[in-house]
């Protein structure tokens, strides 16, 4: 189901950094050391937003990347 708050995301399983672009700011920010369960888990939930502030948010350390 397509999410109203995440536009989009990528993963890199070599560098385990998800990263998430927001829809109401348009900002993305880089989360490191996301196992790649944690990943898989988030693309397969139902509703992404609240997966990603039960699993995500404030569990990984994360910074915003520069436009």
């Amino acid at each position: 189901m397509p999410s109203t708050s995440i536009r989009k995301t990528e993963y890199d399983p070599a560098s385990k950094i998800l990263s998430v672009w927001f829809v109401a700011s348009g900002k993305r920010y880089d989360f490191e050391e996301v196992p790649p369960e944690t990943y898989t888990a988030f693309r397969s939930a139902f509703v992404k937003g609240r997966y990603f502030n039960d699993h995500i948010r404030n569990h990984f350390r994360y910074r915003r990347v520069p436009d």
